[in-house]
């Protein structure tokens, strides 16, 4: 199955140009286009060939092919980076309009444009609110961002410390 195909896959007779449209708007476009075969590239069987973060983003593009009224995303975007997990949500967002969006996420950048974020510990509901609403909280959420951003800070520092390498000692 190719790329196209399997963005395509569950509905028929799509043109190219829709297929193109759904993979820009979650950010796979341009990785498609540099494939030896563009969208004709074999995938292979369970998509061997591509990357975690192709493979959900492809997935996506599946999902909103059908144009459905519910789009339930279940950790979706877990294998891309936090900068096109931005991109990503930011054209999802918009393309939503008519839809009701569900989206479970660990990472606090995925669901903080929710109208409304249920933040469940163990399986129990501990609060729910907007992302405001709840960093006012200062519960389990604001616990949660704030760790995230600490986490983020020190993906983001340059590696190595800062000091001498042992050549530099001599």
């Amino acid at each position: 199955m190719s790329v196209a195909d399997n963005i395509a896959f569950g509905t028929e007779g799509m043109p190219r140009e829709r297929i193109e449209d759904l993979a820009r708007e979650v950010q796979i476009h341009s990785e498609i286009e540099s494939f030896p075969e563009g969208y004709d590239t074999l995938v292979g069987e369970r998509g061997v060939t591509l990357s975690g973060g192709q493979k959900q983003r492809i997935a996506i593009a599946r999902a909103l092919a059908t144009d459905p009224d519910i789009l339930v995303l279940d950790d979706a975007l877990s294998s891309v980076d936090t900068e096109t997990e931005a991109a990503i949500l930011s054209t999802l967002f918009e393309s939503l309009g008519h839809r009701t969006g569900v989206v479970i996420a660990h990472r606090i950048s995925t669901v903080k444009r929710a109208d409304l974020i249920i933040v469940l510990d163990e399986g129990r509901l501990v609060e729910s609110g907007t992302h405001e609403e709840l960093l006012g909280l200062g519960g389990t959420y604001a616990d949660l961002y704030r760790m995230q951003q600490l986490e983020e800070e020190v993906r983001r520092q340059p590696s190595g410390g800062g000091g001498e390498s042992p050549d530099e000692r001599s």
